[in-house]
């Protein structure tokens, strides 16, 4: 009977003992959950929101303060740099390609009335027919912006009082003949983009003229209802003998094309251009020499996404009659103005459905000992009547 009252006497003594500490800790999380709540729920995005009356409140925030990487301060230099945006076209330091793709390719719409062309210009380093562009530009502030993708390595600045000042944007080493020359593309793409007043774009290199005035160019190409990217299927070896099996079945032979790397484009296509995560992997990976990205790439991936918006033509003329693996490069004695309008009119093509003989907006590839001659003849050239 003793022994039967001390066990009783016990059971109820580890009884109590029991309820109070489950009473204490429920106290004790309810107090934990009700301090920590306010600042622990923004931190739990990544999950389903939990019940303020949950003892678990507190589990799951500290889970997320554990599991999430630390944000840096402010003044870190972890930070990526800001890139400029809306019609902001100041230079920005950010060097990471994808993320620079990525916030281009969020800037959809146009936020401006006036829209701009945006100029890209393709260097190794200065640009030795910068004084006839100045002349092209002066007078025009406001409907054009400028992006330069040098060499790294270039430093040198042109005068603050040229429209080339301070326009370089960040640069990676390209070489010719590999992916290196789209990534500087691309490059020049996302920057434009980041100024949502630049409706048009228009690659060009440091060997490039224009070949009519400002108010000519701008009207032609904003007034377009089509980009101009050279396209085609070229049957020879230059062309489909280029194309690689191990594209199929991502790259079809039918879906192959050719082109010029000097285009134009709008900016839906501009946007498209720098969304694609399909295709481009494709030709980095298995367009190498002879098959040279820069003349396949967007002629091929325009092809496949939005053929409908293409003029299938370059605005940008370049003499390829002699054959080889560079066009024909034009020095001070070649330099008339019989060449020049011969380029400017000696063609015929189609411009928003209609034949015009107005087909090429710029010509290259002139030396640089060309730039004297052709200041001769730029009052006839920019003229506002031609």
């Amino acid at each position: 009977m003793v022994k039967q009252f001390q066990i009783t006497i016990t059971s109820l003594f580890l009884f109590s003992m029991a309820s109070f500490v489950l009473i204490l800790g429920s106290f004790t999380l309810k107090l934990l959950v009700s301090e920590g709540s306010s600042s622990c729920y923004p931190r739990l995005n990544r999950f389903s929101s939990p019940l303020t009356s949950s003892p678990y409140s507190y589990i799951l925030c500290n889970f997320a303060f554990l599991s999430s990487p630390p944000h840096p301060p402010s003044n870190s230099s972890e930070q990526t740099p800001p890139v400029p945006n809306d019609s902001d076209t100041r230079p920005h330091s950010v060097t990471d390609d994808r993320e620079l793709m990525r916030r281009a390719a969020t800037i959809l719409e146009s936020c401006n009335p006036t829209p701009k062309v945006a100029f890209m210009f393709l260097s190794r380093g200065s640009l030795p027919l910068a004084p006839l562009w100045e002349k092209f530009f002066m007078g025009h502030e406001g409907l054009y912006s400028i992006y330069i993708h040098t060499s790294p390595e270039f430093i040198d600045e042109p005068p603050t009082t040229s429209v080339f000042y301070k326009r370089k944007i960040p640069s990676k080493p390209v070489h010719w003949g590999t992916a290196s020359m789209v990534d500087a593309e691309r490059r020049l793409l996302a920057n434009a983009l980041l100024d949502c007043a630049n409706q048009r774009f228009v690659l060009l290199s440091e060997a490039c003229i224009p070949l009519f005035n400002f108010t000519t160019v701008y009207n032609y190409l904003i007034k377009s209802r089509q980009s101009f990217i050279g396209s085609f299927d070229d049957p020879r070896v230059t062309g489909r003998g280029r194309y690689n099996k191990r594209m199929w079945p991502t790259v079809s032979l039918a879906n192959w094309r050719k082109g010029s790397q000097w285009f134009e484009v709008n900016r839906n296509l501009t946007v498209e251009i720098l969304s694609d995560e399909k295709y481009y992997p494709i030709f980095r990976n298995h367009c190498i020499p002879p098959c040279y990205v820069d003349e396949h790439y967007v002629p091929t991936l325009v092809n496949i996404m939005s053929p409908e918006v293409n003029s299938n033509r370059s605005i940008t003329w370049v003499d390829w009659s002699k054959g080889g693996p560079h066009p024909k490069q034009y020095v001070r004695k070649d330099v008339s103005m019989a060449l020049l309008n011969q380029i400017r009119k000696g063609f015929n093509c189609t411009y928003n459905g209609h034949t015009t003989s107005m087909c090429f907006l710029f010509a290259r590839k002139f030396h640089p000992s060309t730039l004297e001659p052709l200041l001769r003849l730029a009052p006839a050239l920019l003229d506002s009547m031609n």
